[in-house]
C-alpha cells in the first residue's frame, strides 16, 4: 500500500502564514500538523511508502522537513510544478499526476495535508481488509449547517454507500465523509475515466462520489475528532486544544 499525502493546495483562506509557506507545516502545538498524520501512517504496517505530492512554491521546505526526519518507511516529496492558484492541478489532478510520474499500481491511502484527526488509521486499515473495497471516513454529526459544507453520505446495512452528495442543501442523512481515503489498486483505472468524462478535479471527495455508481464503496465510522485545519480560526482552535494536552 502506497501512501498519498495531499499538499499541493495554496491556502488562501491562511494568508499570509502560507503565502510562502505550507499549511501542513504550520505548527500545532510543539510539532507540524503534518508529523501528527505522519505519526498514525507510520502505525500502519500495511503502508511500505509515504509520498508528499505539492507544488513548487511549497516544495524545498517539505524536502528540508523530509531531510531532517529519521522516519521509519521511506517519504518521498514530489513536485507537481504548479506555482499558484491559477494553474493548480487540484487534488484529484494530484493523484492522478503522482500515480503517472511513481508508476503506481498498488493500493493507495489518501490522506489531505490539513487534516487533524484523533482516530486511530490502523481501526481504518482493519475495517478496509475486512471488505477489500474502498473505504471513506466518516463521522455522524448533529449540526445541519455543518453538514452542508461536506460531502455527505447515505448507507445500507452493512454500511455501504448508497448516496453521496457533496456539500446538500438538505443533507439526507447526517454522515459527513471526511479526506481520508482506501481504494484497492483495481480502481486506480477509474482516475483516468473521472477525468476523461470531464468531471471536477480539484476536491478530493468528488471522485467517491463518481465511484460508488460503479464499485462498492464502504464507510468507516469513526469516534473522536477530525480538523480540516484550513482558516485563521480553526488553526487557533486547534493550537489550544493541542497545548492543553
Amino acid at each position: 500500500m502506497k501512501c498519498i499525502l495531499l499538499c499541493a493546495g495554496y491556502a488562501t483562506r491562511l494568508f499570509p502564514l502560507t503565502e510562502n509557506f505550507p499549511k501542513a507545516l504550520l505548527n500545532i502545538g510543539e510539532k507540524p500538523l503534518l508529523d501528527y498524520i505522519l505519526d498514525e501512517v507510520n502505525s500502519v504496517k500495511e503502508v511500505n511508502k509515504i509520498y508528499v505530492i505539492t507544488n513548487d512554491r511549497y516544495y524545498k521546505h517539505f524536502k528540508k522537513w523530509t531531510n531532517k526526519k529519521n522516519n521509519p518507511k521511506e517519504i518521498k516529496v514530489i513536485n507537481d510544478n504548479t506555482t499558484s492558484n491559477d494553474d493548480r492541478l487540484g487534488a484529484i489532478g494530484d493523484i492522478m499526476y503522482l500515480i503517472e510520474k511513481e508508476n503506481i499500481n498498488d493500493d493507495l491511502l489518501i490522506i489531505a495535508g490539513d487534516n487533524l484527526f484523533t482516530y486511530k488509521l490502523k481501526d481504518v486499515i482493519n475495517f478496509y481488509n475486512s471488505k477489500q473495497k474502498s473505504v471513506l471516513c466518516a463521522k455522524e454529526l448533529d449540526d445541519i449547517e455543518l453538514l452542508k459544507r461536506f460531502a455527505v453520505a447515505s448507507v445500507d446495512d452493512f454500511n455501504r454507500v448508497v448516496e453521496l452528495v457533496e456539500k446538500p442543501e438538505k443533507p439526507k442523512s447526517n454522515l459527513g465523509v471526511y479526506a481520508t481515503y482506501i481504494y484497492p489498486k483495481e480502481i486506480i483505472k477509474y482516475f483516468n475515466k473521472y477525468k476523461e468524462e470531464g468531471n471536477n478535479m480539484d476536491s478530493p471527495g468528488h471522485f467517491p462520489q463518481y465511484l460508488y455508481k460503479k464499485e462498492d464503496v464502504y464507510v468507516y465510522k469513526f469516534n473522536g475528532e477530525c480538523y480540516d485545519v484550513g482558516t485563521h480560526e480553526t488553526l487557533k482552535e486547534v493550537n489550544e486544544l493541542y497545548k492543553k494536552k
